[in-house]
């Protein structure tokens, strides 16, 4: 943004703080130029961040959406808002919604995984990833990022697979009388999850097993077996959709950059951060690629929502950093029918507001369901008296994006 390098360091017009709520800016805050260079990147030229080589190298094979504006600026409501179509928890997220439209290609593996790297865990929690009023077997089952994917898998010391085998067919034939009587769906669901949880024994650590990788593939991720990272996440997310897991979704935390710190500002956090996830995304794409699977693989990235055009200077603090911004922020998506190369929307001439192309969060839904297959207006679950969907009563097919 041309214009707000050149008024770096201002007061940011008072029109566009008329009305504004911030969640830590207090008064009139001054513009924050980016101290970092954008290159016209591939065929398309595309403008993305010196911060990004890698994403650069692949700018013909992704589309750039820079014109996302959300309703929610605090973390917890704007994550749950992305992942449920809705602020509040309770409702289903989109993983579920997805699982319970087009079910599962595989037999054993849940269908709806979900693994963590970075800071901590989402502020929305488990909710990002629940099931809400579906049936639980929808949900999506954490998988640890170190050590075994998943506890418990390895049976007790003393106890044979066959032994294992015959007190599960014994608590099926128990959970299947309780289900005659009582026709709770939830019990059915009991039963999946722990045959779900017998073939996971034999599935998960040849699964998780990325040292059987070659080292072609490690360099290429920049991958380290048996280390908590984005990228061996983004390798386990490949090997998942190989074995046709639905829906893989990836958390990387600790983006909050407010500039209260150096371990919170754009000078020296973000740096890091970009480096913690710019190799493995764009191999992700690459990988998918040469292996014929973008085509019929979505990969979406993003976050719940941007950061301000101004300065945060909470407490008068030395450091750069932004606050939250719900008004207007970038994602990026690749293969699974979606237009590559090309940059949809626009904002302002400082980036503060939407001018062209404005997308909401339910209209990102209801694209995203499109090239899943499916209606979002027909994607429907009755509950409480009436039917709810992902989008709830809007959203839109975003066309231009669709190739």
């Amino acid at each position: 943004k041309p214009k707000l390098q050149q008024y770096n360091g201002e007061f940011i017009p008072q029109e566009f703080m008329k009305g504004q709520r911030f969640a830590f800016i207090k008064g009139v805050p001054r513009l924050l130029g980016s101290p970092y260079k954008f290159n016209r990147s591939g065929k398309c030229g595309a403008e993305i961040s010196e911060l990004l080589p890698h994403l650069q190298g692949i700018a013909d094979d992704v589309a750039i959406v820079k014109s996302i504006s959300t309703t929610q600026f605090n973390h917890a409501p704007a994550q749950i808002f992305m992942n449920c179509g809705f602020q509040i928890i309770g409702r289903p997220s989109m993983g579920s919604w997805l699982t319970y439209g087009l079910g599962s290609e595989c037999a054993d593996l849940p269908g709806f995984v979900v693994l963590l790297s970075g800071e901590n865990q989402p502020d929305g929690g488990k909710s990002c990833w629940g099931s809400g009023f579906l049936p639980s077997v929808y949900q999506g089952v954490e998988f640890r990022s170190a050590g075994d994917p998943v506890l418990y898998l390895t049976n007790p010391e003393g106890v044979s697979t066959d032994q294992r085998r015959a007190s599960l067919d014994a608590l099926k034939d128990l959970n299947e009388l309780n289900l005659q009587t009582a026709g709770d769906p939830e019990i059915a669901t009991r039963i999946a999850s722990y045959e779900m949880a017998y073939k996971m024994q034999t599935s998960v650590p040849d699964l998780a097993d990325i040292s059987k990788e070659p080292e072609s593939i490690h360099r290429m991720y920049g991958t380290e077996p048996g280390k908590k990272s984005f990228a061996n996440n983004c390798l386990l997310a490949r090997r998942m959709v190989e074995r046709g897991v639905r829906f893989v979704q990836l958390y990387h935390r600790g983006w909050d950059t407010h500039g209260t710190s150096p371990n919170t500002d754009i000078v020296n956090r973000l740096p890091k951060l970009c480096q913690e996830i710019d190799q493995a995304s764009a191999a992700l794409v690459q990988d998918l690629k040469q292996r014929g699977l973008l085509d019929s693989t979505l990969v979406v990235w993003g976050g719940e929502f941007g950061r301000t055009p101004m300065n945060e200077g909470r407490d008068k603090s030395k450091f750069l950093g932004r606050d939250h911004h719900p008004r207007a922020f970038s994602m990026w998506m690749a293969g699974g029918g979606i237009k590559p190369g090309m940059t949809l929307g626009q904002t302002d001439e400082l980036g503060y507001n939407v001018v062209e192309d404005p997308i909401d969060i339910h209209d990102m839904h209801a694209t995203i369901l499109n090239r899943m297959g499916m209606d979002h207006t027909k994607l429907t679950y009755r509950f409480q008296g009436r039917d709810f969907r992902l989008t709830d009563v809007s959203g839109n097919v975003v066309q231009k994006l669709l190739a």
